[in-house]
C-alpha cells in the first residue's frame, strides 16, 4: 500500500522533481525524455506511479516500460532490453507528435522561445558558444516540451528575445509557414521558485504555483519580462512518502542531492 502521507522533511530538488513529474499525468502512450539527472527522475517517477503506459529509453538504443534507477544500478536491477529504437526510430516518434521532452534551456523568453546555442556578442561571433541548437528546432514543431530551470533568474527568463532563438514560441513573428498557436505544445515550467506556463490570455506567460516559502514578488523580482499569475494562485503539492520512496529506489545514492548548490530544503522560510 502506497504512503500518501505529506513529507515532513524532504529537499528542494525532490519538491522540483514531484512537480516536474506532473508534466506527464495525462500523456498517456508517449515517450517521455528527461534531459538531466533531475529531469529524468521526474519522468522515472511519473511512469513509475500514475502515468504506466509512459515509456522511456535507456539513453542509448533501447526502449523500457518501466525506468532504470540513476546511479547504484546493479545489474538484477536494469530493466531487460525490449525493442530496439535507434535514430530512426527516434525521429519517427519524435515527428510523430508522440513525445514529451522536459528540457533544460539557458535563456527562455516571454514567447517561450528557448536558447541553448550561444549567449551574447553575435551569432557569427557570440561571447558563450554553447552546444547550438541541436534538436531543438524541430522538436519544439513536432511534440510537447517543458522546461527544467534549477535557478530562476532574470539571465534565464531575459527581457526581450533570447540570444538565440533555437525553439519555436507563441511570437507571431517567428512562427514558422504554415503552423498556427495551436500547435505549438510548451506545458510547462519547473524552476526553483515557482511552476509557470504560457497559458495566460494570448499565451502569455503566467506563475501557476509557488513553492513552499517563495513569494510572488520573489518571482517577479527574478523575470525579466511580465508575468501574470493564475486566480488563486496556491502552493506547489509537497511531495508523499510514497513519492520519495520511489525517488529513492530510482537514486539510491542520493545524486539528486549534489544537483542544487548547498542542497536547499523544498520549504524556505
Amino acid at each position: 500500500m502506497q504512503n500518501n502521507e505529506t513529507a515532513t522533511e524532504f529537499s528542494l530538488a525532490e519538491l522540483m522533481i514531484c512537480a516536474a513529474a506532473e508534466a506527464f499525468r495525462h500523456d498517456g502512450e508517449v515517450l517521455a525524455t528527461g534531459i538531466g539527472m533531475l529531469p529524468r527522475l521526474a519522468a522515472s517517477l511519473a511512469m513509475s506511479s500514475f502515468n504506466p503506459d509512459m515509456l522511456m529509453t535507456d539513453s542509448e538504443a533501447w526502449i523500457l516500460s518501466s525506468p532504470n534507477p540513476v546511479s547504484g544500478r546493479k545489474s538484477g536491477d536494469i530493466q531487460p532490453c525490449e525493442t530496439w529504437m535507434g535514430f530512426s526510430r527516434i525521429f519517427d516518434n519524435v515527428w510523430s507528435g508522440r513525445r514529451h521532452a522536459l528540457v533544460g534551456p539557458s535563456q527562455v523568453d516571454r514567447f517561450g522561445q528557448a536558447n541553448i546555442s550561444a549567449l551574447g556578442g553575435t551569432y557569427q561571433q557570440p561571447k558563450v558558444q554553447m552546444l547550438g541548437v541541436r534538436g531543438f528546432p524541430g522538436n519544439s514543431i513536432s511534440h510537447a516540451n517543458s522546461f527544467f530551470v534549477p535557478s530562476h533568474n532574470r539571465r534565464v527568463f531575459v527581457e526581450g528575445e533570447c540570444d538565440v532563438v533555437a525553439s519555436v514560441g507563441y511570437n507571431p513573428d517567428r512562427l514558422p509557414r504554415g503552423y498556427a498557436f495551436s500547435e505549438i505544445d510548451i506545458r510547462i515550467a519547473i524552476t526553483n521558485l515557482c511552476v509557470m506556463d504560457w497559458g495566460g490570455e494570448g499565451y502569455t506567460p503566467r506563475v501557476i504555483s509557488l513553492h513552499p516559502g517563495v513569494s510572488l514578488e520573489e518571482v517577479l523580482d527574478n523575470t525579466g519580462f511580465a508575468l501574470g499569475a493564475i486566480e488563486n494562485l496556491g502552493t506547489t503539492p509537497i511531495p508523499t512518502m510514497a513519492q520519495l520512496d520511489i525517488i529513492a529506489k530510482l537514486d539510491p545514492l542520493n545524486h539528486r542531492a549534489k544537483q542544487l548548490p548547498d542542497n536547499p530544503p523544498g520549504i524556505r522560510s
